[in-house]
């Protein structure tokens, strides 16, 4: 019991370094939460800082996610514990205590997350965003509706109940951490993918 709040609080941490800002401190850029959307994710590095900094900054944020389950992975393969983790890891992107609670959407980070624990949702996931960010061109909207079908791909490759529970909540929560996105789209003042700020 010990060990598993220690996993999750491990989780919760690791989700709390923030890739974005790290890398634009790094890369001499300004501060992503005072740039742009002012989210610290890869889509809106993207925008200001060049395709290398949000590549790294993407490949961070999923580095997390994995490392957190991988980890947890090591020590126990109960449902309950792992389904926990994923979810602290994200709440740690999404919240993070080294920054504020001024955190990103956490996509990457659950995709990182998902790829060890159910790699087919993952991969699904993948191409059901990179489909409607091309078809599209919203990161947004992409991410939107990738997060309300996960859910739904977490029930078609297992049947864990745990599981299932924890993508519910982790798609409520994107959707909601993408609400004023949504408000954007629905007045189209969203802005596309490869669009200046």
């Amino acid at each position: 019991m010990f060990v598993n709040s220690l996993l999750i609080i491990f989780a919760y941490l690791i989700g709390s370094v923030s890739g974005a800002v790290i890398v634009c401190r790094i890369m001499w850029l300004p501060d992503p939460r005072t740039q742009g959307s002012g989210n610290p994710g890869a889509t809106n590095v993207l925008r200001y800082g060049g395709k290398k900094a949000a590549l790294i900054t993407l490949g961070f944020d999923i580095f997390k996610g994995v490392i957190a389950v991988l980890v947890a992975k090591w020590f126990t393969q109960e449902p309950i514990v792992l389904a926990s983790v994923t979810i602290a890891v994200f709440l740690g992107h999404s919240y993070p205590i080294f920054f504020q609670f001024r955190g990103g959407k956490g996509v990457a980070t659950a995709f990182g997350a998902f790829l060890i624990l159910i790699w087919q949702v993952s991969l699904a996931a993948l191409i059901t965003w990179f489909s409607m960010a091309v078809l599209f061109r919203y990161s947004s909207l992409a991410a939107i509706l990738t997060a309300i079908l996960t859910p739904v791909y977490i029930f078609w490759f297992t049947e864990i109940l745990e599981y299932i529970i924890m993508g519910f909540i982790i798609s409520v929560l994107l959707i909601w951490r993408h609400r004023t996105n949504i408000h954007n789209l629905l007045i189209g003042k969203e802005n596309k993918i490869g669009n200046k700020a």
